[in-house]
């Protein structure tokens, strides 16, 4: 059965640091697109970064300019897992976050809802002092 389970998320301090994890049954991690999308109460839910397949060039990823030098996307293939390293939170990043599989397994990756088809249960974030 295909299913993402998240894990990871909570409260924290602004500056403080969270990791998500977004562990993969039914398929391979590295065989698809990942994405982690979030949502904050009242707004549309946006992609924060993304993680391509793997190819013989390797993996690429992509970050929305407001994340970008402060979350880190990786991959453990072994585990099946993605993770999100979240540094120097801001209460703007407070959210319910979500991962999700990516329609294909291409070596680039872009973060619209629409090229996404299975998703994770969500985590709340909360950042706040």
């Amino acid at each position: 059965q295909l299913q993402l389970v998240q894990s990871g998320g909570g409260l924290v301090q602004p500056g403080g640091s969270l990791r998500l994890s977004c562990t993969a049954s039914g398929f391979s991690v590295d065989s698809y697109v990942i994405g982690w999308f979030r949502q904050a109460p009242g707004k549309e839910r946006e992609g924060v970064s993304c993680i391509s397949a793997i190819s013989s060039s390797g993996d690429s990823t992509n970050y929305a300019d407001s994340v970008k030098g402060r979350f880190t996307i990786s991959r453990d293939n072994a585990k099946n897992t993605v993770y999100l390293q979240m540094n120097s939170l801001k209460p703007e990043d407070t959210g319910v976050y979500y991962c999700a599989r990516g329609l294909y397994g291409n070596n680039w990756c872009i973060r619209e809802r629409h090229q996404y088809d299975y998703w994770g249960q969500g985590t709340q974030v909360t950042v706040s002092s």
